[in-house]
């Protein structure tokens, strides 16, 4: 089955209003507007992001920013546990030059006026103290605030919030810009010299998951339609612990709980991690998440618990006070009483594949942060390696962007794009909100921490089926858009995680459970047509 419109929504160049910039960068998160930050101040920059300006998942995380910034640590041991987390699929290069750039990074945040705690923090997979923390269990909420703050004092900068992007403008293989739709639903064509895609990740396609309502993947389904290459769409990874309390939203309990000393607990007590890897609770994540997953099985429990009650009861709250007060809320003392935990999708390491400049396969388009596949992370992240990414990739989009922008004359040719296709208008009206809540149930069972053949063919199947008539229908709202590319980005996750017959890093096939170097020390690249799938609703689904 083929996906059967280019673009979301019918336009034309006549019928539609016109804006033309230097740089458009698709995105508010940490690496849109680093990105935007690193332009000259001549260059004109449009920052356009769905929601408001602070909802991103940079701004909910809780994890810090890892850096080599103590005498007591060296930058080739920062690399080595970045690639033995990304179980051979890392690119050794780029690993380098993160790395590398991480402290200049947090001294231009310091200079952009946010404010970090002292010392450094120990997460799960390093062989360091070398986590740079604000605000406890806040760094995302410190950072963003200064990043913002310094964006939206700069005069070439414009942000448009609640502006959401349909599609990429495409022609002869060329990114010219965006068609977005405004917040008074008027429809516009934004032209750009150069466009820089910074839309975050995909957590949302899942039901438990520690990514804000605006996690849907927009960037990866509309960079797929416009042609762009995507590749290692089978790697989503689970954080191990997140918050599991009937009521309460997903609330992710960050790693340096863990790095603080916490241990986890299956519901007998049992401190399992202990049987599983010497590292006990600081083993990377994939590690981690599994464990839990084959404990939950084990038990025939629906969490297992983090134990803090061995830990200084006023070291534990000075650190972790956001966790401390959710936990309040819900009658939780993290100092005395077991915090329920599973996993639950935080973050999408496949992506928009992107050289070690940022650039994308087609051209005028660059990538960063979330929405990429830049070989930082391989088969697995690294904690605290995320806001990094997001930094030093937005930095270097920014400025070779705006270098290639600047050798750009100022004569905007308005192509003749134009769609043509008919929506299908017949038909029962789609209950757009069940299906999405359908859609997150179905990947959580059949494409979650544990997969096997019989359940992702099932999901394939079943979101073929629906495929085959949401995304023939035209939607004139953000729910209808954000279920459209809920369902794209998917059937690409769902056809590569089938594609590797083995488990590696975040991706583990209970029928293949043995890594596989011989034949998959290899990244899977998506087609830009998926092969056909033959559909129909799956029994209990």
């Amino acid at each position: 089955m083929t996906f059967p419109k280019r673009y979301l929504v019918r336009f034309g160049p006549k019928q539609t209003q016109h804006l033309f910039t230097d740089l458009l960068i698709i995105g508010g998160g940490i690496a849109g507007l680093r990105a935007a930050l690193a332009a000259p101040p001549e260059m004109r920059v449009l920052v356009v992001t769905k929601d408001k300006i602070r909802e991103s998942n940079s701004t909910y995380a809780q994890g810090g920013i890892a850096a080599v910034r103590s005498p007591e640590d060296r930058f080739e041991n920062h690399i080595e546990d970045t690639l033995i987390a990304g179980a051979g699929l890392c690119d050794r290069d780029v690993v380098e030059v993160v790395v590398r750039e991480a402290s200049r990074q947090i001294d231009d945040l310091i200079s952009f006026g946010a404010h970090f705690d002292e010392g450094l923090g120990m997460e799960g997979g390093h062989s360091a103290a070398r986590i740079v923390h604000a605000l406890g269990d806040a760094t995302g909420y410190e950072v963003m605030r200064a990043i913002i703050a310094r964006a939206r004092s700069a005069p070439n900068i414009t942000i448009w919030d609640r502006t959401f992007t349909l599609d990429l403008l495409t022609d002869g293989g060329a990114c010219l810009g965006a068609h977005v739709a405004r917040p008074t639903k008027e429809y516009l064509l934004i032209w750009s010299k150069q466009t820089i895609l910074a839309a975050g990740g995909a957590g949302m396609i899942y039901r438990e998951t520690t990514n804000p309502p605006v996690a849907t993947g927009d960037g990866m389904a509309a960079a797929y339609r416009a042609g762009a290459v995507l590749r290692d769409m089978e790697f989503m990874q689970f954080h191990p612990t997140v918050l599991y309390v009937a009521g309460s939203s997903r609330y992710l309990i960050t790693e340096a709980v863990r790095g603080e000393g916490a241990y986890l607990r299956d519901n007998q007590g049992h401190r399992f991690m202990l049987d599983v890897d010497s590292r006990a609770e600081l083993a990377t994540r994939d590690v981690v998440a599994q464990a839990i997953v084959q404990t939950m099985e084990r038990t025939q429990h629906p969490c297992v618990y983090l134990d803090l009650s061995h830990l200084d009861p006023d070291k534990v709250r000075s650190h972790f006070p956001g966790i401390d007060r959710v936990c309040r809320e819900f009658g939780l003392d993290i100092t005395r009483d077991p915090i329920p935990v599973r996993p639950g999708a935080h973050y999408m390491i496949g992506g928009v594949q992107v050289d070690a400049h940022g650039r994308t396969s087609l051209a005028n388009l660059w990538a960063a942060g979330e929405v990429t596949s830049s070989g930082l992370h391989g088969a697995n992240r690294l904690a605290s390696n995320s806001l990094l990414e997001g930094l030093v990739f937005g930095s270097l989009c920014g400025r070779l962007a705006a270098e290639a922008a600047v050798a750009t004359p100022d004569r905007f040719v308005v192509p003749r794009i134009e769609t043509t296709y008919e929506p299908e208008t017949d038909g029962p009206r789609l209950d757009v909100a069940d299906l999405t809540s359908s859609l997150r149930s179905l990947m959580m069972r059949k494409m979650g921490v544990v997969r096997e053949e019989s359940g992702l063919r099932e999901a394939e199947k079943q979101v073929a089926f629906w495929c085959r008539y949401v995304l023939r229908r035209e939607f004139h709202s953000r729910a209808g858009w954000e279920l459209q590319n809920m369902l794209t980005v998917s059937r690409l996750m769902i056809w590569t995680a089938l594609q590797r017959t083995e488990s590696r890093g975040v991706h583990y096939r209970a029928d293949f459970p043995q890594r596989d170097d011989w034949r998959w020390t290899r990244h899977i690249t998506c087609p830009a047509r998926l092969p056909d799938t033959p559909v129909g609703p799956v029994a209990g689904s």
